[in-house]
């Protein structure tokens, strides 16, 4: 029997996606990896950047919410230091400049890509799920 391997085991994650055919592919693909929770969140002003700290342990953000940036956003949450990636369909030349040292996961892209990009952020080795008794 193959023992699955958690990515993101145990993680809350603030998901920051309004196009919601793709938030809930990635709802799905980090509860999948083992986050505990993953909430979506379509517009900025559904969260408060000085909460997130102690809600989440970290977040996926595409840069455009709405219609709106959410990069004011992103660097409230390099102030914090909470792990992020951003998700965007914006070149990954482009975003490095403005963000410098944040991994970007180009749209479209593997779910893996995304989950991989996601616990490195976090600096966590993957956890090995320990098979449950019957």
């Amino acid at each position: 029997m193959r023992v699955p391997v958690l990515l993101l085991d145990d993680l809350r994650i603030l998901l920051l996606e309004d196009e919601p055919l793709i938030a809930i592919d990635v709802e799905q693909l980090c509860t999948d990896h083992g986050a505990r929770s993953v909430t979506i969140v379509q517009h900025l002003a559904q969260v408060d950047a000085g909460e997130v700290r102690s809600l989440f342990d970290a977040a996926i953000i595409d840069l455009m919410l709405g219609g709106q940036s959410t990069l004011g956003f992103a660097q409230r949450l390099l102030e914090q230091d909470l792990p992020f990636i951003i998700a965007s369909g914006r070149s990954a030349q482009e975003m490095e400049a403005l963000l410098p040292g944040i991994a970007i996961v180009e749209k479209p892209y593997s779910g893996m890509d995304l989950v991989e990009a996601l616990a490195a952020a976090c600096a966590r080795p993957p956890r090995v799920r320990q098979p449950t008794s019957p």
